[in-house]
């Protein structure tokens, strides 16, 4: 039986033990590839491993006549266009139901506390001034983390995560998760409402869907009390950009630090890029918060896994 197709379309850094994985089971192609070139290297592809490049909508689908899955190491699939794939009945293979896997993976979790100390010890600007032969440390005194109040808004596997590394910093932690219940000792649970109106620092880690999108917007901005800072690692389509702009503006946040912009992928929002480029209160970071050496290699071999499965489970199917 002819071996599938599996075209990696951004190979810079793949795992190699990922990659023999694949080999096991099917003939691949390890490629770094702009849209032009993923469009024309697609169309005899039974499988495309994606990263975060590349928004996968119509022309890419209709690139791809023999496409039968698509493979992202991601647990938000907003790159990809769901109700296509499912008209053409194409399988989606990702990592968003993998929660027991996932708890091993702590990078989001991780930036997002780096992104913290960023927005509170101005670490950006002053590291900007020494670069530019300055010393004088009393242009950026501060904040202390401890003592803090952080609201995170989802408490999944990353707002745990997140909890007790900020528990850790002596940081008072609440909570807001309509499908949780029972949080981790030291955590409240709270409104969204409570929540905006204590906390310090108020961080995103809700999934993304329709309903969601622009969850955070002015009303919530202008609930949140003055001076806060906010934080985003999930998605950019829960926030309404515009407003997070005004409130940077008018001072009711002391700072925001993102790193997901909506429609980061086609490249049609730089209004916030625009932003941070002349003001010091908003830092973006380009969706960096799961790209770790030890989170990619782990996350690439488990999905290659996956895929395995996956496709084992349609040969059967097509043999029955």
């Amino acid at each position: 039986m002819t071996r599938p197709v599996v075209l990696i379309s951004e190979s810079a850094g793949f795992c190699p033990s990922a990659a023999q994985r694949l080999r096991e089971f099917a003939e691949v192609r390890l490629a770094d590839l702009d849209r032009g070139e993923l469009l024309s290297q697609v169309r005899d592809v039974d499988v495309l491993w994606v990263r975060l490049r590349h928004q996968i909508d119509r022309e890419v689908f209709e690139a791809a006549p023999h496409l039968r899955m698509i493979a992202t190491a991601t647990t938000g699939l907003n790159h990809v266009d769901l109700e296509e794939a499912r008209r053409r009945n194409v399988k989606v293979v990702s990592l968003k139901d993998a929660q027991e896997f996932l708890r091993s993976v702590p990078a989001t979790a991780e930036h997002t506390i780096a992104l913290a100390l960023a927005l509170l010890r101005n670490v950006p600007a002053a590291a900007e001034h020494v670069r530019h032969g300055y010393w004088n440390r009393d242009l950026f005194r501060g904040r202390d983390l401890c003592g803090k109040t952080a609201g995170l808004v989802g408490y999944g596997r990353i707002g745990r995560l997140v909890s007790r590394y900020l528990s850790a910093f002596g940081v008072r932690v609440l909570a807001t998760d309509r499908n949780v219940n029972l949080p981790e000792a030291g955590v409240a649970m709270v409104s969204l409402q409570e929540l905006l109106e204590q906390s310090d620092i108020v961080s995103l880690h809700a999934s993304y869907s329709q309903e969601n999108a622009g969850m955070i917007g002015r009303r919530e901005f202008e609930c949140m009390r003055p001076g806060t800072w906010f934080i985003n690692t999930a998605r950019g389509e829960l926030v309404d950009e515009k407003a997070l702009i005004d409130a940077l503006r008018d001072r009711t946040l002391a700072g925001a630090a993102l790193d997901v912009l909506a429609e980061e992928n086609t490249g049609r929002n730089r209004e916030l890029i625009e932003y941070a480029r002349q003001n010091g209160n908003l830092l973006i970071t380009p969706h960096i918060g799961g790209c770790t050496q030890e989170s990619m290699e782990k996350t690439e071999i488990f999905l290659a896994g996956r895929l395995a499965t996956a496709l084992d489970s349609v040969h059967c199917q097509c043999a029955g």
